[in-house]
């Protein structure tokens, strides 16, 4: 049974759309694509490219997406925008790889907001043990997922003026927290331990409610959230 309020997704948003080639299919999976971009860049950089053929092959690849009939190709995506996006860029750089290279950085791409000076950082830094470039692809999307979750988790405490109470209570989120620990968080909210639990026991579960939903956005149908979060869970190993 569907859920009422991811009825409609952003990815559900973008099929149908996309179908009319609007306008609108293309500021809306341009959004997305923004959001997950390092992926897709990672996954090339670990198919042997450097850091600047990386940056080339991305953007070349979204020109391609929102201005040559991306569209197009969305019953392929088996309903998700993860699956969409890789499928995309593995028919993009099996087809058009030398070309894309050989095209001047940016040349009649739209504009995206990628941040490349932090991207061959992140890419350093992430764990090369995948036995594939799909599962490293799947781990790195997963860690994007988390991070913007957390990300928006954050913002709301920031609105109801609780941004000190976030920075202490979001180790907590992957982690139990000894007793000991959590006394001395108490203790610099100003609050029993008991109390400590039950917020934490709140922000778990508006955690879960916001990368559930954060989820489902990437998806045609919300009933595969569970069955997606597993997927990208099970790229961890």
């Amino acid at each position: 049974m569907r859920d009422d309020h991811f009825a409609t997704t952003r990815w559900t948003m973008v099929m149908d759309a996309g179908r009319a080639g609007t306008a609108e299919a293309e500021k809306a999976l341009a959004a997305l694509c923004e959001i997950y971009w390092f992926p897709l860049y990672a996954y090339i950089r670990r198919h042997g490219r450097s850091k600047e053929d990386a940056e080339d092959l991305t953007q070349a690849f979204f020109g391609s997406l929102l201005n040559q009939g991306g569209l197009n190709r969305l019953d392929s995506a088996n309903g998700r925008f993860r699956a969409f996006l890789l499928a995309s860029l593995k028919n993009f750089l099996a087809n058009e790889w030398d070309r894309a290279t050989a095209k001047k950085r940016g040349g009649g791409i739209p504009h995206l907001s990628l941040d490349w000076e932090s991207a061959d950082t992140r890419f350093a830094i992430a764990d090369g043990a995948a036995p594939s470039p799909e599962v490293s692809f799947d781990r790195e999307w997963a860690l994007m997922l988390l991070e913007r979750v957390v990300g928006m988790l954050g913002a709301e405490f920031r609105t109801q003026g609780k941004q000190h109470e976030f920075e202490l209570l979001k180790g907590f989120l992957t982690s139990a927290g000894g007793d000991a620990l959590s006394g001395e968080i108490a203790a610099r909210l100003g609050i029993e331990t008991g109390a400590l639990r039950v917020r934490i026991h709140r922000m778990r579960k508006r955690y879960r409610e916001l990368l559930k939903a954060e989820i489902a956005s990437t998806l045609s149908d919300p009933v595969m959230v569970d069955e997606e979060l597993a997927v990208l869970l099970g790229a961890f190993g």
